[in-house]
């Protein structure tokens, strides 16, 4: 068997296999009832339907990845990646338009094939608990704008990668990488007034006892804001967040209308006093310097294996081809990719604990922080008890139960 397509069947088997395992695990896991510390937040019935929606959507996961993986396992082995390259080239364009085409197409099948799922995990697993609020025109209209962002902002990353892979030689790997790098912090740049206002309405925080204590706490943790907005989240949904968009003078915060609804002033700070906490301690410049080597280090291995004649035949493709390769490195990356993803999420998980630390110190009540993280699992209706295997392969933040716990450890 052709090593190449032995490692990349291997390990999207496993991928599927680890996934499925660690739903069930953490469906075997919950408890008959909610645990101690949020027994003031959860009663019986509120316990009862978080139970519920932890298992109807674990069972969703791992029908949907089971689907998935045997579609392009079939695809895989069926010839097909061989297929569409033979009639994207029958059109005739040249080598850069048809690698668009290709890759484009790839993209546009993938969403097509999901989109079931979405509208069933939308209209029908979220509507059941209460949580969508999204209308069908939105629905469709959120599909358009990212379909056009994707083919703006994916053709733009794709062409350019080809064009430095095609035309600047051995190096041709390090400029790839500075050009995502560069896209990439451009992107982050323009976020807050450019895109996210495409899908959301930002309103500036109104005056009030809400404001003056958030922007009192940025002025003492010595953190500038260049604006504080509520976000009209309950457009899509009832569930609660918060984030920061941009970075230097254009970082702002972003409230969502149903987080206000749910929490007090004090509990709000505590929020922004955690997501300070990332800054200060210096989280947002590790994971941006991590996110960065990674990439020079996977268009490193990349430039290893794009012109391997054993990949390609591994797809059963009649011709090789820069942007083909492009897409079959991103499959055989799966392994490595799962083992840093892995990682990553610990070292996630470790910030989260010192960004709550950092709340708790310095608002001088970690008891807001731990009403706060309460009040969003009840409302959100997380699993209190997952399994250590599903925390230890997909959560970038620990479980609430263990943060409450270290925040009361502290006081």
């Amino acid at each position: 068997m052709n090593i190449y397509l032995a490692i990349i069947i291997g390990s999207l088997l496993a991928a599927w296999f680890l996934d499925v395992l660690s739903d069930r695990l953490s469906a075997r896991a919950m408890r008959p009832a909610p645990p101690e510390e949020l027994a003031d937040v959860l009663d019986a019935a509120t316990y009862a339907k978080s139970q519920a929606y932890t298992l109807a959507s674990t069972k969703f996961s791992s029908l949907s990845e089971t689907f998935n993986t045997l579609v392009l396992t079939l695809a895989i082995l069926a010839g097909g990646f061989n297929l569409l390259d033979l009639a994207v080239r029958a059109a005739g364009f040249g080598p850069l338009v048809t690698g668009l085409a290709y890759i484009g197409s790839l993209a546009l099948i993938s969403g097509i094939i999901g989109l079931p799922f979405e509208i069933y995990h939308t209209f029908v697993l979220e509507k059941r608990f209460g949580f969508n609020t999204t209308t069908p025109a939105t629905f469709v209209l959120d599909r358009v704008k990212g379909l056009v962002l994707g083919a703006v902002i994916g053709g733009a990353l794709v062409a350019g990668l080809l064009l430095f892979l095609r035309e600047t030689g051995p190096y041709a790997w390090l400029l790839c990488w500075a050009f995502a790098v560069i896209l990439s912090l451009g992107l982050t740049y323009v976020a807050p007034t450019w895109i996210l206002p495409l899908f959301n309405k930002f309103t500036p925080l109104e005056d009030g006892e809400l404001r003056d204590k958030l922007m009192a706490f940025a002025d003492k943790a010595g953190f500038e804001l260049s604006g504080i907005f509520v976000m009209d989240g309950s457009k899509r949904s009832t569930k609660g967040n918060a984030f920061f968009t941009g970075f230097g003078r254009r970082r702002r915060i972003a409230l969502f209308d149903t987080l206000i609804k749910e929490m007090s002033a004090d509990e709000i700070v505590a929020v922004l006093a955690h997501e300070v906490g990332h800054a200060k301690l210096g989280h947002i410049k590790k994971h941006l310097a991590t996110g960065i080597l990674k990439a020079g280090a996977v268009f490193y291995l990349m430039s290893l294996f794009l012109d391997s004649k054993g990949l390609f035949a591994a797809f059963g493709m009649e011709h090789m081809s820069l942007y083909a390769g492009l897409v079959f490195f991103v499959l055989l990356y799966t392994p490595l990719s799962l083992a840093l993803g892995v990682a990553a999420n610990a070292i996630s998980r470790r910030h989260e604990f010192e960004a709550d630390a950092f709340a708790a110190r310095t608002t001088g009540r970690p008891e807001d922080m731990i009403s706060a993280l309460k009040k969003l699992s009840a409302s959100n209706l997380s699993n209190p008890t997952p399994h250590p295997l599903t925390v230890w392969l997909e959560y970038g933040h620990p479980p609430v139960l263990a943060r409450i716990r270290a925040l009361a450890a502290a006081r």
